[in-house]
């Protein structure tokens, strides 16, 4: 047998398959494993490159595995799927991986720490919370809707809406009994988030990149820790645009021929990231339309002459591409330097709208941090 210069494992939750190949891409490692026999094997085989689907358990799995001298990559399982030969099965699965670990311009997850996992997973629980609160409030209005009680939107006229079902005569002893079964489980969600969200500030304060972060109008305490707990190697990207587009907060691209066709935002990457900067961006659009909040000129122009979701999305943009400088550089948020670049850019649009009449034509916005207007023009 050749030396294995790679080896690609499909995991599972009691067989592991592994593909392993030589120096000259031939398989010369094919071999199906109990969970338990997976580290003793590996101990084994001299230091070797290894490749696992960045899925469950996948980053415990790296860090044991990185101990015994390997050096692992995990990969996004949507580029490992390209590899797989006809007739799917985990033999086909571990060689789709070892193959597509080989391409040079493959991108890779980064192995996460345990603390890293930690803190994802109190951002996962509370965002988890939040669902089941939002579930039981619509379930307290629908079933409310049916005895003829409807209340405005918003959490603050649930405990009002509840107090009247309680005092309507028309409502049977029975539904009065279930809907305060409701109220006990949505009063106990209630106090489950006040206390998670004790835990997330907690943890901000004591994240030094967060706290730089949070300074930034738009993002705040929460979208700072989310940006810094689903970012764990910044560096892995090669500019601020490419996080941005990472976020999804970039319009589709469909062009061909040469001419170029931009649709809808793309959506891609982490969706709870990608909501909290557009619904930090879509606060500061409220108090710039009140007169109130940063006046950069670049945000006034753009409200100006935007609708305020498109300008909301234009603004998440601009926030990840800080934020992302931010914990590349580690230097801290300056207000004034953000108000002379949107300055720069109002003045840079003028020009170019004067030169064509009063309107800048679409390459020069793309040219700037508004690229994301085409992208939320469908959703305005």
């Amino acid at each position: 047998m050749g030396k294995i210069i790679r080896i690609g494992i499909d995991t599972s939750k009691s067989v592991f398959v592994l593909h392993g190949v030589d120096e000259n891409e031939l398989p010369v490692l094919r071999k199906r494993l109990r969970r338990s026999q997976v580290l003793a094997f590996l101990a084994t085989l001299e230091p070797t490159k290894i490749g696992l689907e960045a899925c469950g358990a996948a980053h415990n799995w790296a860090r044991r595995i990185q101990a015994l001298g390997h050096e692992v990559v995990l990969l996004p399982p949507q580029y490992v799927k390209a590899y797989v030969k006809r007739g799917k099965n985990d033999d086909r699965d571990a060689e789709a991986i070892c193959e597509a670990m080989s391409r040079p311009t493959m991108r890779f997850v980064p192995v996460k720490t345990a603390e890293q996992q930690a803190a994802l997973m109190l951002a996962g629980i509370r965002e988890g919370l939040i669902r089941r609160r939002t579930q039981f409030a619509n379930t307290i209005r629908g079933h409310a809707a049916e005895y003829g009680l409807v209340a405005p939107k918003g959490l603050f006229h649930i405990k009002p809406l509840l107090a009247r079902v309680a005092e309507d005569g028309e409502v049977p002893d029975l539904a009065k009994a279930l809907f305060a079964t409701l109220a006990q489980e949505y009063d106990r969600l209630q106090i489950e988030i006040k206390a998670i969200d004790r835990k997330m500030m907690a943890w901000h304060k004591a994240n030094a990149p967060s706290r730089k972060i949070a300074k930034v109008p738009g993002i705040g305490p929460i979208g700072a820790s989310l940006g810094v707990m689903k970012v764990p190697d910044p560096h892995a990207f090669r500019c601020g645009r490419d996080f941005a587009a990472w976020v999804g907060l970039t319009p589709k691209d469909h062009s061909t021929a040469g001419k170029t066709r931009l649709g809808v935002i793309t959506r891609a990457g982490d969706e709870a990231l990608r909501r909290a900067l557009v619904v930090g961006a879509t606060a500061v659009i409220k108090e710039v339309t009140r007169g109130k909040g940063p006046r950069s000129p670049w945000l006034v122009e753009m409200v100006r002459r935007k609708p305020p979701k498109l300008a909301a999305v234009a603004l998440a943009n601009k926030n990840a591409r800080i934020m992302w400088k931010l914990l590349v550089s580690g230097e801290d948020y300056d207000p004034k330097r953000g108000l002379a670049s949107g300055a720069r850019g109002a003045r840079r649009e003028e020009r170019v709208a004067a030169l064509h009449g009063g309107s800048a034509p679409r390459s020069s916005l793309l040219a700037t941090p508004t690229i994301a207007e085409a992208s939320a023009m469908t959703n305005a």
